[in-house]
């Protein structure tokens, strides 16, 4: 035995990299199938050791680059027939047998045994789910090695779960149930497909490899809509199984000769492949979880990463429908991360006893919509208002005058401005006459190029007139503050939210509520997240995030120091994450004197309705399969994006950007 586990200490866990791989591999194969996972092992082995491959405790797991569908959404590739075309083509047959777990009904994780961290969580176990799992593969063996048969019963199960743990079989068995129940789902493709075979009064079947049996799969399905169905065959109960095709032999016995016979299930082996090797017709529903595996981010948190794989697989999978691709962009990638924020901003202005929320416009357009979803009791407490990057950088140019100077002129050296597009984004196109009549600006005209030595010329024009400069903004500014009062009337203390990046939101909101208006708020600005090492300012905003004036969920230098590093604005990352966010409002451009809002003309060029679309219906599609949210952390929230940021081609496609004004919008 000592021999044994030194091989096994030598091949497994020596290295880390292998030992994660082979484990990961070793739990999704059962039976006799685990004689491949040894076959795995070696292959690791001689990659590792032989060919000396060199990767970092795992990282090619969970840092490995996903490619995207780059040309249609993913739900097209998977559009199938309709339910009812379906139901037709097998209305033909006398007898349909359907497979149970992910063809008529799926569970809100991406493996199946990943429902086993809520009962543990529940019975309060620590690793409980790989308890649980030895537990089902030790007792599968020991009814081989007795009755020469591997299918158990969930009494079998837990009678081994008892005499190895401190749980009872009566207690674990109930609250595994349970959990069972609370959140297993229809398949809403299936549920349509069964219906209009119940409307044609056809005789239906179930045939399920599974522990649970008769009694238990009846109650699941009915619980999940699906009514009775004319027979149970539940591998547990006949001591036979799909996987080896030994059941399909009994339920053909079981009817008449004459009867035909088709079989629908999701395992292209036990459901398809061993069903017509035995004389029975059949249909492969593809796993909705197996078809997406290819596209979702594995770099998660365990739990909180199969529930987000699981309900984006079973969504866009299941063949009802075919999604467009902004549509999915929202779904896929927006989903989580606004579902993620909104409630990390909740709690952080529940812990802190922040009186307002400010969601500034246009990224709190879908923000305030989901924070309203989630917490609708909160009417009154938050406000969505229009602010943005070019009107604080005239409103506040009286003190921030660096930055005024860099984001009018510097950021757009060598880009194609004109002299008249650059006074006119200032609002001072009465001093462009000024500039181009003094002799030491001959030459140039109104449509003369911005370059670096026109940027200085202007500037300094600029500052021998900045009393006329500022003047132009002064009727802004007090309208802003008409709007602004309004909102923060008698309030002490406003969390001011935006996407980021160094928290000019906030910073250029809480100059002017507290030194130009005299309000006397606290203002916090909430960040998703922050400049990044490729900033030509990466610590722009450090002081503000070390005092808590800003404060990020996702990442900053103090928190999620990966995300950090990878985060690149210079090829449009800051880009891709602004989109999740898109709203089809305009941008807002100033306070008109009579009190109005002055918009853009133009649009970004994605549809961000159908963007927003997505978001939305992931949240509600959340809320509606886990009942209730648990902690999203800012690093699970970002990761699914961090496959779009190594995809290039894939967000070229999605979104026409070569109008989107980058440094003020």
């Amino acid at each position: 035995m000592e021999i044994i586990e030194q091989i096994y200490q030598d091949l497994v866990n020596r290295n880390p990299d292998i030992s994660i791989r082979y484990h990961r591999y070793r739990d999704q194969v059962h039976g006799v199938s685990r004689v491949k996972a040894w076959g795995y092992l070696i292959k690791l082995n001689i990659e590792y050791r032989l060919l000396k491959q060199k990767v970092s405790a795992g990282e090619d797991l969970f840092y490995k680059e996903k490619q995207l569908r780059v040309k249609e959404s993913e739900s097209s590739a998977v559009f199938r027939e309709t339910p009812e075309e379906l139901a037709e083509r097998l209305a033909k047959y006398d007898v349909i047998s359907f497979d149970v777990f992910d063809t008529l009904i799926f569970r809100p994780v991406s493996q199946p045994s990943d429902l086993f961290f809520f009962v543990g969580e529940e019975l309060k176990y620590l690793d409980f789910c790989r308890i649980r799992m030895e537990m089902e593969q030790r007792a599968r063996k020991e009814k081989y090695e007795k009755y020469g048969v591997r299918e158990v019963t969930f009494k079998e199960i837990w009678s081994m779960m008892e005499s190895e743990t401190g749980i009872t079989k009566e207690r674990g068995m109930q609250i595994e149930w349970e959990i069972e129940k609370k959140y297993c789902f229809a398949n809403p493709y299936m549920k349509r497909v069964v219906e209009k075979l119940r409307s044609l009064g056809k005789t239906m079947i179930i045939t399920s490899d599974m522990y649970l049996g008769k009694d238990e799969i009846k109650k699941l399905l009915a619980h999940c809509g699906y009514g009775t169905f004319a027979h149970y065959f539940i591998s547990c109960e006949y001591g036979k199984s799909k996987h080896d095709g030994s059941i399909y032999q009994e339920i053909k016995n079981s009817c008449k000769n004459s009867e035909k016979i088709i079989h629908i299930g999701d395992n292209k082996v036990s459901d398809k492949k061993q069903a017509e090797k035995n004389g029975i017709e059949a249909v492969w529903y593809p796993n909705v979880n197996e078809a997406g595996a290819v596209y979702r981010s594995e770099d998660m948190s365990k739990v909180g990463g199969s529930i987000y794989r699981g309900l984006v697989n079973s969504w866009l999978y299941n063949g009802m429908k075919a999604y467009s691709m902004p549509y999915e962009y929202g779904f896929i990638y927006g989903g989580i991360f606004v579902l993620g924020y909104c409630q990390w901003i909740h709690q952080y202005v529940k812990e802190h006893e922040i009186e307002k929320i400010l969601f500034l416009s246009r990224d709190g357009d879908i923000l305030s919509k989901v924070y309203e979803m989630l917490y609708p009791e909160e009417i009154g407490k938050w406000n969505y208002v229009y602010w943005s990057r070019i009107v604080a950088t005239k409103m506040t140019a009286a003190y921030f005058k660096y930055d005024y100077f860099r984001r009018f002129l510097y950021h757009k050296v060598n880009q194609g401005y004109s002299l008249k597009a650059i006074f006119q984004s200032m609002e001072l196109e009465d001093l462009l006459y000024d500039f181009l009549q003094e002799s030491r600006h001959k030459g140039k005209t109104e449509n003369s190029v911005l370059d670096e030595k026109t940027a200085e010329e202007v500037k300094q024009f600029l500052q021998e007139n900045w009393k006329g400069v500022l003047a132009h903004y002064q009727t802004q500014i007090q309208m802003g503050k008409q709007y602004f009062g309004e909102i923060l009337r008698e309030c002490a203390s406003v969390a001011v939210v935006d996407i980021g990046w160094a928290g000019s939101g906030a910073v250029s909101l809480d100059y002017l509520i507290n030194e130009v208006w005299g309000m006397q708020c606290n203002v916090t600005g909430l960040v998703a997240g922050t400049n990044t090492i490729f900033n030509q300012e990466p610590d722009a905003s450090e002081s503000f995030l070390y005092s808590g004036k800003l404060v990020s969920y996702a990442f900053s230098q103090q928190e999620n120091r990966d995300i950090w590093k990878k985060h690149n604005p210079n090829r449009g990352d800051n880009l891709a994450a602004e989109m999740l966010l898109a709203s089809p409002t305009y941008s807002f451009r100033r306070f008109n004197e009579d009190g109005t809002l002055k918009f853009a003309e133009h649009e970004i060029e994605i549809d961000a309705k159908e963007v927003q679309d997505g978001i939305i219906d992931f949240v509600k599609w959340y809320l509606m399969r886990m009942q209730k949210i648990p902690k999203i952390s800012g690093r699970d929230a970002y990761a699914p994006l961090l496959t779009v940021l190594s995809n290039e081609e894939y967000f070229r496609n999605l979104l026409r950007t070569e109008k989107v004004q980058m440094n003020l919008e």
